[in-house]
Order: C-alpha cells, then structure tokens, then sequence
C-alpha cells in the first residue's frame, strides 16, 4: 500500500491556499475582534453622516458581500471535513475484523437505502437490549440470527413449560 504524504502548501492551488488561510483566519479571535471594530466605527460614523441611507447602504452592501463568501468557504471547509471523516471511517469499518463492510462508502447511498440501514441498526439496538453481556457486539446479520435461534429456542420450550 503507498503511503499517502501531506501534499507541501506550495503544491496546492493557490485558490486552495487563499480559501484555507481566510477560512482559518475567520476563525479566530482577531477576525472576530475586527469585525466587531467595523461595526462600532459604522456605529460612529452615524451621526456624521445624519444616519443617512448611503450610511446604512454601506453597512449593508459590506455585510452581504461578506456573508455570499463566507458562505461558499464555509461549504469548502465543510465537505472537506466531511470527506476526511469519511475516509477514517471507512478504513476503521475496513480494518475491524467482523464489522460491516456494507458500511464503507455508505454516505453515498441514497435517503431511502440510508433509512433501510438505519432500520436495521435500531433493529440490532432492540435486540442488544435483550443481551445478557453488554460488552458483546454482534453485526446486524449475527446479531439478527442469535435472535431467531434464541426466539426458537425458547419457543420450543414453551410447550413443555406449560406442561
């Protein structure tokens, strides 16, 4: 298997290295510091300027055009998170001897096959309740099939119960 290195910041497309430091910088405490700074100044400036509708226009045009790009770096940022977390999780379902690998990719199935799974993980979550080891861990096929042994089981009891 090849070892996956840490691309080198200067390899990257400089869009990337623009849109990663902004979405950094944004971030912190300074941004938001300024940002406050830019408001009050806006604030002050109202009485020079009588409150008038170019002082408000300027507050407003500035405010949108932030918030249309913040929107689109905070998307970035958010998909690329988003993949990263993928990609660990498939290779921790990949990599568990036992686990579903169903599972790996699943983020591109559709709504309906999502609820499917889902279904099945609430199902396997009805049937660890009834577990006597709490520490046990089944997959949905295991634990689905104990289930109808044990339900089986002691339905052939039963009878001689009653007797």
């Amino acid at each position: 298997m090849t070892r996956l290195n840490k691309p080198s910041s200067h390899h990257r497309p400089m869009s990337e290295r623009i849109a990663l430091a902004i979405t950094h910088w944004t971030g912190t405490a300074r941004a938001f510091m300024l940002a406050c700074l830019v408001v009050i100044a806006w604030l002050l400036l109202g009485p020079i300027f009588r409150f008038s509708d170019t002082w408000q226009l300027v507050i407003n045009t500035a405010t949108t055009i932030v918030t249309f790009l913040m929107v689109f770096l905070l998307q970035r940022a958010q998909n690329k998170e988003s993949r990263a977390v993928h990609l660990k999780l498939n290779e921790l379902v990949a990599a568990v001897e036992g686990a579903s690998n169903r599972l790996v990719d699943v983020e591109a199935l559709s709504e309906e096959e999502l609820e499917v799974l889902h279904l099945h993980y609430r199902r396997l979550a009805e049937i660890a309740k009834h577990e006597s080891d709490i520490r046990r861990s089944h997959s949905i096929d295991e634990a689905q099939t104990r289930h109808e042994l044990k339900s089986r089981s002691r339905a052939a009891r039963e009878p001689a119960d009653a007797q």
